[in-house]
């Protein structure tokens, strides 16, 4: 059965295929995608999509995606995917981010003995430091803005931010 998507390179996206495969600090996606399609060139060596997936130890499957994508797609969009779609923006600004941590250092309200995270969202909103926050965001800022040096040689503390 002929082959649905044919792909053809010219000689610059040889050449361009080419060049990224000698480099040496590429992401090895690129450079296994870029063998690929050296490989499946019909005015190159034409292998099979079998053949393919045997030397490079993947599916046919992701053979024959790639030979789509690189037909209906172009090489570019073939070789680095697709953009990422979604973009997130932060949920917390750095003033947000150090009155939380400040909060975090102080007491807990009476009747705790320890912040949870759960109780730090609960208090941002109560003092409108943000409007809404989940948990997982304070955690991952408390995780990643401040280590425990930060917090060793006094940089931050309960009386500075609030």
């Amino acid at each position: 059965m002929p082959k649905r998507y044919v792909v053809r390179l010219t000689d610059a996206e040889r050449e361009m295929l080419n060049d990224l495969i000698k480099q040496r600090r590429v992401a090895a996606q690129k450079v296994l995608r870029a063998h690929v399609l050296l490989k499946a060139d019909a005015d190159g060596p034409h292998w099979t999509d079998v053949e393919i997936a045997n030397a490079f130890d993947c599916r046919t499957q992701t053979i024959e995606n790639m030979r789509e994508r690189f037909v209906t797609e172009g090489c570019e969009t073939t070789l680095h995917g697709k953009p990422k779609r979604r973009v997130r923006g932060k949920v917390l600004d750095g003033m947000q981010a150090a009155k939380m941590i400040a909060l975090r250092l102080g007491p807990p309200p009476p009747g705790f003995a320890n912040w949870t995270l759960r109780l730090l969202a609960a208090q941002a909103v109560a003092l409108e430091i943000v409007e809404s926050v989940s948990h997982e965001t304070l955690r991952g800022t408390l995780k990643k803005q401040w280590s425990a040096k930060k917090l060793e040689f006094g940089i931050l503390t309960y009386e500075s931010v609030s």
